[in-house]
């Protein structure tokens, strides 16, 4: 749905015009998985999907939102009564919004709301943060708060943190916030410190597809939050405040000390390594050099997340293992894992049969055909009018 059809919604549900309308995508993760909440190096790009907002102000303490895309009606709530984890329902990422800025002390006094969104939910690819930033973004323009981007996705990351109750990392917002078509965002996560690196794959000759298992995942689900807090183990056993401050060639000294904490130790083997590939990666795109090079670094990014992190599943292992038996650069699951999307770095002239060949694996497997489309990297959050 586009800025007009979503103006022209507002108008229907609330009886005036809107004060403008923003847009904030949604993204895919280069590299760089379950880094984020460990202090960690991540380089995710934005989509061309994304979440559109139609806002305006209200001076009454109350909050009006409807999605063009749920069939629930306008939901009204009252800011004085907005409590973390007491909604279960979509709402609960918008509303966490207005919680965030209000307990930072920035004067909101309420809004009509009207969201629609192109990002795939549930697929791994940020849907829920790109309606954070969305909103977080047209009540800043509209009230004046000065925010930068980095700021903005902090305060999306506390809503989503705190107020929906998923512990979840600063990738998301940071992505979909501040990135820049035609970039890939290498972003250092415990500082925000941001670098945007050239990602022009057409101009090789090389595609990234997205394959959508539509297997959904939850982030507030226990298994995400099993994974933190191991990470978070881990670092308290080796002294440190968090996995990022693991040097790549201290591994191994760091897994003997850990002695029989088996689980811990891979966990700590995971984010360590893969702070090494968003490294490897950036090197490779930066020196000028043959891309392709990036394919077995993502390949081995997916068999660290299937074998150490444990948070790949069969279908995500299906497009990886069929992607790369048909020729394939590399393959990952890119997201937070037990479902959602995966990444395929290939030549542009193999897309054709790579996807046929995922296609008839999902099919002989019995699984729901999976949804493939080309990740460009496109525009961070933006005004539309």
């Amino acid at each position: 749905m586009g800025a007009q059809e979503v103006r022209e919604g507002f108008v229907r549900l609330y009886g005036a015009e809107p004060e403008g309308v923003w847009a904030a995508p949604g993204r895919v993760n280069l590299i760089g998985e379950h880094t984020d909440y460990n202090d960690g190096f991540v380089m995710p790009f934005a989509l061309p999907h994304i979440a559109v907002a139609a806002v305006a102000r209200r001076t009454d303490g109350v909050l009006r939102l409807h999605s063009a895309d749920l069939d629930s009606g306008v939901a009204e709530l009252r800011l004085d009564e907005l409590t973390p984890e007491s909604d279960d329902a979509w709402t609960a990422y918008p509303a966490g919004v207005v919680w965030a800025l209000r307990e930072a002390g920035h004067a909101v006094t309420g809004a009509d709301i009207h969201l629609s969104s192109t990002v795939p939910s549930g697929a791994g690819l940020s849907s829920s943060a790109a309606i954070e930033v969305v909103v977080a973004l047209a009540l800043n323009d509209l009230y004046a708060l000065g925010l930068q981007g980095w700021q903005l996705a902090r305060l999306c990351q506390r809503a989503e943190n705190v107020y929906v109750g998923a512990p979840t990392g600063i990738m998301d917002q940071t992505a979909s916030a501040c990135c820049e078509a035609g970039h890939a965002l290498f972003l250092d996560t415990r500082d925000l410190s941001q670098k945007q690196i050239p990602l022009d794959l057409a101009a090789e000759g090389l595609r990234l597809l997205v394959v959508d298992t539509q297997v959904t995942h939850a982030h507030s689900g226990g298994e995400y939050g099993k994974r933190r807090a191991g990470c978070e183990k881990g670092a308290a056993l080796l002294g440190v405040d968090a996995l990022r401050d693991i040097a790549y060639a201290d591994l191994d000294a760091a897994l003997a000390r850990l002695g029989d904490e088996e689980e811990v130790s891979r966990l700590v083997r995971h984010v360590v390594t893969e702070d090494q590939r968003v490294e490897q990666v950036v090197a490779l795109l930066e020196s000028g050099g043959d891309t392709r090079a990036v394919g077995p670094v993502l390949t081995a990014g997916h068999a660290s997340l299937r074998d150490d992190f444990r948070v790949s599943c069969a279908e995500l292992d299906l497009v990886v293992d069929t992607a790369l038996a048909h020729g394939a650069l590399g393959a990952r699951m890119t997201g937070g894992g037990f479902g959602g999307s995966a990444i395929v770095l290939a030549e542009a002239t193999d897309v054709e049969t790579l996807t046929k060949a995922v296609e008839e694996a999902f099919a002989a497997a019995g699984h729901k055909a999976p949804r493939v489309f080309e990740a460009v990297p496109a525009a961070g959050a933006r005004r539309l009018g």
